[in-house]
C-alpha cells in the first residue's frame, strides 16, 4: 500500500474556492474545526449538486489532480454521482458525499445551518454546525464513533452555555 499523501487542507480549499464550489465540509475535519479533539489525514464535503457548481467541482479536481482511489474515471454531474467518491491528490485525501447520511438533500439540507469557519491563510469554509455533524455521526450507528458522537454533544452544550455570553 502506498504512503497517504501529506494532508494539506488549505490546498485543497483554496482550489474549490478558486473555482466558487458551492459545497459544506463535514466529518473529521469539520469537527477538528470545531474544536473537536481528533486527528484526520482527508476532507470530506457536501457539495451543491447543482450541474454548474458540479462543473466547477470537477475543474477544481483538475486543478488538485485528483484522482479516484479505485482507478476509475470520476464523473460528477447528478445523474451518476455515486454516494461517496474517495479521491486523493497530490496534497491529501478528499471525500465526496453528496447525500451524507442523516441528512435530507445534503448540501441543500446542511447550508441551513452551516456558518463560514476562519481557518486561516484567508479561507472561510462552509463548515457543518455541530448538530449536523452530529446527526451524521449518529446515524451511521457506528460503535467505534461513540466517542465522537459524545464530544460533540459536550461541544454543542459547551456552544448553547457560552454562547450569550460570546455573543453567538
Amino acid at each position: 500500500m502506498a504512503d497517504a499523501p501529506p494532508f494539506d487542507p488549505y490546498a485543497i480549499l483554496a482550489a474549490l474556492e478558486r473555482r466558487r464550489v458551492a459545497y459544506v465540509v463535514i466529518g473529521a475535519f469539520a469537527r477538528v474545526v470545531h474544536g473537536a479533539e481528533e486527528m484526520t489525514d482527508g476532507l470530506d464535503l457536501a457539495p451543491s449538486r447543482k450541474n454548474e457548481n458540479l462543473q466547477r467541482l470537477a475543474l477544481a479536481l483538475a486543478d488538485l489532480g485528483a484522482e479516484r482511489v479505485d482507478g476509475k474515471k470520476h464523473a460528477l454531474d447528478g445523474e451518476t454521482l455515486e454516494p461517496v467518491t474517495a479521491l486523493t491528490t497530490p496534497v491529501g485525501e478528499m471525500k465526496i458525499v453528496p447525500e451524507p447520511a442523516g441528512t435530507r438533500q445534503g448540501y441543500d439540507d446542511l447550508r441551513r445551518a452551516a456558518t463560514r469557519e476562519p481557518i486561516g491563510k484567508g479561507l472561510r469554509p462552509q463548515v457543518a454546525s455541530i448538530g449536523d455533524l452530529a446527526r451524521m455521526l449518529a446515524s451511521l450507528g457506528r460503535e467505534r464513533d461513540e466517542p465522537k458522537l459524545r464530544a460533540l454533544r459536550r461541544l454543542s452544550e459547551l456552544e448553547r452555555s457560552l454562547g450569550p455570553r460570546l455573543g453567538l
